[in-house]
């Protein structure tokens, strides 16, 4: 454990924003970061934030504060009965590889889930989803620390109050607490989710005939290459933008305009409308401004192509934002953190 000061972000976001830390450490255990919580620098600056896999946040500007980042690691299966397994990770842990862990043991349900870039710690804060799988689904509970009164709380299902890319840590606890580990709740007899986007026809393509988690896995690998840049390559952050929501009357109201409207049934009164097809209709998809850009092949994917600002970006998702409202009247939220 080492504190640093005025440290560059730019290797800890998948954007590549190079934005600077006034103070950054990183913890591998619970009393390391009970020791970082307690320096007095941190008690000065008044204002720490906890970085993962750095998957989700866009910075416009310095951080004037305290950086910690979690490199908690761990996995281990803590339980099981009948019919599911219970399975542990530590926060830290790069979320993809978890995900290849719990397949190769045969930990079912969470294969719709593979190549989502982050760490775990990050999985119950977004509540993280990909065809028509959610953290949620799959949740069991999760340790916390917290900040304040400096002790572990677990959280259950129902405390973490999901919602899409949602949960408690992003309302009324956001930046109190530090998650240290998740447990998963997987199935043992597997319940196949291939309804969702183009996976059967990827089976198809593949050549499956005997349909398992390992199979849905890497077709889901294949669709999501295909589509999404390569972080390492070209920054981005995956899905920018959350799917907006509509009732089924305005649905069918949008419909008279356009029969190729991609929706997706919620319950019997509401859809999600593709926001990335939103995008492509106002004409953004390739778009690009300087190194600030919108992806060719998926429009809800923002990327740095390489000296871009967390600004430009910023104020490109803005210019979206404002000309789908202008085309459609439905105003994107973005999923995307920003700093």
């Amino acid at each position: 454990m080492q504190l640093q000061q005025s440290i560059s972000l730019k290797p800890y976001n998948t954007f590549g924003i190079n934005v600077l830390a006034k103070y950054f450490a990183s913890f591998f255990t619970v009393d390391e970061l009970s020791e970082l919580l307690n320096n007095s620098k941190l008690q000065t600056t008044n204002s720490q934030l906890i970085l993962g896999g750095g998957s989700n946040i866009l910075f416009t500007q310095n951080f004037d504060g305290f950086v910690l980042k979690n490199e908690l690691k761990g996995i281990s299966l803590v339980d099981e009965d009948a019919d599911y397994y219970y399975v542990k990770a530590a926060a830290g842990e790069v979320w993809h590889q978890f995900v290849q862990h719990c397949i190769a043991n045969n930990y079912a349900g969470i294969e719709n889930l593979s190549l989502i870039p982050g760490n775990v710690g990050a999985s119950p804060m977004q509540n993280i989803g990909a065809y028509g799988v959610e953290i949620k689904d799959i949740f069991f509970c999760l340790e916390a620390y917290h900040i304040h009164e400096q002790k572990t709380i677990t959280f259950s299902l129902q405390d973490c109050q999901f919602g899409y890319r949602e949960s408690v840590f992003k309302q009324q606890y956001k930046g109190q607490f530090v998650i240290l580990s998740v447990t998963y709740k997987l199935r043992k007899r597997p319940v196949f989710n291939t309804s969702y986007g183009a996976i059967n026809a990827e089976l198809e393509k593949m050549g499956v005939t005997d349909l398992s988690i390992q199979a849905i896995s890497q077709a889901i690998i294949h669709i999501r290459s295909s589509k999404l840049p390569d972080p390492k390559k070209i920054g981005n952050a995956g899905s920018f933008f959350k799917n907006p929501q509509i009732s089924k009357f305005r649905l069918h109201v949008m419909k008279e305009d356009c029969e190729k409207i991609l929706a997706y049934p919620v319950d019997d009164k509401h859809y999600k409308i593709a926001a990335g097809w939103l995008i492509e209709q106002c004409g953004w998809k390739g778009f690009r401004k300087g190194d600030a850009g919108c992806n060719p092949l998926q429009a809800l994917v923002l990327v740095n192509y390489g000296n871009a600002t967390g600004k430009e970006i910023f104020d490109l998702s803005t210019e979206i934002i404002q000309s789908v409202e202008a085309k459609f009247g439905i105003t994107l939220e973005r999923e995307v953190n920003i700093m």
